[in-house]
């Protein structure tokens, strides 16, 4: 049972008949991490003086939206109104409670 690996068909149909010389193909192999890491070393320059200059690197953000609303916050504060009221009743006495612990 023979498995078809693409990498290899690939490969064959490349070199062809070519004598294998390993000193090209480091030669090869180093040019191109070269070539890579020149252009990593210029994004990253660039990508540092657009945003030390005060740039942005993508679109623009725009004014956003708020996140809460007045009448959310509004709501949060009658909710703790609320429960300062109800603590006040607790404490002088006009709630009625047993302790079931005594």
């Amino acid at each position: 049972m023979t498995i078809h690996n693409p990498m290899t068909s690939f490969l064959n149909r490349v070199r062809g008949s070519a004598a294998q010389d390993p000193a090209r193909d480091w030669f090869a192999v180093l040019t191109l991490a070269s070539i890579l890491l020149a252009g990593i070393i210029v994004w990253n320059i660039w990508a540092f003086d657009t945003v030390a200059n005060g740039g942005v690197i993508g679109p623009a953000v725009t004014i956003a939206p708020p996140i809460f609303s007045s009448a959310s916050l509004e709501l949060v504060h009658q909710v703790f109104e609320t429960h300062a009221m109800e603590e006040s009743k607790f404490k002088t006495g006009s709630y009625r409670y047993v302790d079931p612990s005594q």
